[in-house]
């Protein structure tokens, strides 16, 4: 189960990284502005709108496969990793600058992911392979 969950938050934060980086993308496309029908038919023949989509979607189904399986605790936190992915992309393609501060706070949410996830485990040890209790 292990796997699968490792496999299954890989998933969800390429969506997530995906939706975020074409929606920036997008978004540099949409300049200027105009509240019209015009303005919209420009904005959908960019590729990047559909990035957006496919990994908005993509991103929503795998959450909710996940949350059938995985504890809840560190599942939310997990789903946050696309921060980081975002981060560390965004120094690459947009010439971000990786400040003390950022570096920091990437830290300090792989690290609560870690703990929760470990915490996890303690709680219910071996509760992921084990046959459910047959009532008495």
């Amino acid at each position: 189960m292990k796997r699968f969950y490792l496999i299954g938050f890989l998933i969800l934060m390429a969506f997530d990284t995906l939706g975020q980086i074409s929606f920036y993308y997008a978004g540099t496309q949409a300049l200027p502005v105009a509240a019209n029908v015009a303005w919209l038919l420009r904005i959908f023949t960019h590729p990047w709108v559909y990035g957006a989509i496919v990994g908005y979607v993509g991103a929503f189904f795998t959450w909710m496969t996940l949350l059938k399986h995985a504890p809840i605790g560190p599942a939310f936190a997990a789903s946050h990793l696309e921060v980081v992915s975002v981060m560390l992309l965004s120094i690459w393609l947009f010439d971000e600058r990786l400040t003390l501060a950022r570096a920091l706070g990437a830290t300090a949410i792989l690290a609560g992911i870690v703990c929760l996830g470990l915490a996890e485990g303690r709680e219910h040890p071996g509760e992921a392979s084990a046959e459910p209790a047959a009532p008495r």
